[in-house]
């Protein structure tokens, strides 16, 4: 990989990481339904009028819009909105790799390792530790089973998305920032009745007259700068680059996630955070680098 793109890898490592913090401080003031619907209509327009519509059937479209856009940011924004912290959030999501790898094995009939299996059980014990601080610190206090079963739902929507994703490239040429773009159509809808129901008229009415700049902000941040960006360069990349040497990468985004909320948020973890956080990333390293191992083991 040349300088300039792992310095375009590593960019979009810190806009993924600071993502999080961004969600934060976006649900604060506008609720969070209406955040998604807001983040999607920009990514979808004006870009469908200049990105060539994927050559992809409607049912997979809808598959993976209503799977890695609705409800990934479904669960995640509504989490976070609990109080879930942003840091740990960051962390929690990226169960989606442990998730996708099951229902690879269940569905697409791909290989389940025995490091596939050990990170697993590693990393949900890492985040038994993180979920079972509720109370023990100021972060923790919106840290809860459900905070944390909210943020898990959105990491297995997310897995769900990487199969609709992998089905979908396995029978078409298909450019990711394509996919991105006209797929963000399809959470809008939900979004907005989601919002309509659980929020309220009068709470959208209020959000939409009393928007501030830093709500413009991170609308902003979520649509242009941390999904078509961030997904135009990752595509970018993954084109440029084997899978193996681009994909490790986003193990850094929890890191990033964590010290971002810290420094912007005032967010820190106690001695059981930070031992569950690490016992997760730990599972996570397992999973992805398990193999990898055995094979320097056996050289």
């Amino acid at each position: 990989m040349t300088v300039k793109d792992f310095f375009l890898a590593l960019f979009v490592v810190v806009v993924w990481g600071v993502n999080f913090v961004v969600i934060k401080v976006g649900v604060s003031e506008v609720p969070p339904f209406l955040l998604g619907a807001l983040r999607f209509s920009l990514v979808a327009i004006p870009a469908i009028f200049f990105v060539k519509r994927p050559n992809v059937p409607l049912r997979w479209l809808l598959c993976y819009g209503l799977t890695i856009s609705f409800g990934q940011f479904a669960f995640l924004f509504f989490a976070i909105k609990s109080g879930m912290p942003a840091g740990i959030a960051s962390l929690v999501l990226q169960a989606q790799a442990f998730f996708t790898i099951l229902l690879g094995a269940l569905f697409l009939s791909e290989s389940l390792k025995w490091h596939h299996i050990v990170g697993i059980i590693v990393a949900s014990t890492g985040m038994y530790f993180l979920a079972g601080t509720e109370g023990s610190s100021d972060v923790a206090v919106g840290l809860s089973f459900t905070t944390m079963l909210l943020t898990l739902a959105g990491a297995f929507c997310w897995s769900l998305g990487n199969i609709s994703n992998k089905v979908i490239m396995r029978n078409n040429n298909v450019p990711v920032l394509s996919l991105v773009v006209w797929s963000a159509l399809i959470p809008v809808l939900p979004f907005l009745v989601f919002s309509w129901f659980f929020e309220g008229k009068e709470a959208i009415v209020y959000s939409l007259q009393n928007i501030r700049f830093q709500s413009v902000f991170s609308i902003f941040y979520l649509a242009f700068v941390a999904t078509i960006m961030g997904y135009g360069i990752w595509g970018y990349l993954l084109g440029r680059y084997e899978t193996w040497r681009v994909a490790p990468l986003s193990l850094l985004v929890p890191v990033v996630g964590m010290i971002s909320a810290a420094v912007l948020l005032g967010e820190t973890l106690n001695a059981q955070q930070v031992f569950g956080a690490v016992v997760v990333i730990v599972g996570l390293l397992l999973t992805v680098f398990g193999g990898s191992l055995k094979r320097l083991q056996r050289g």
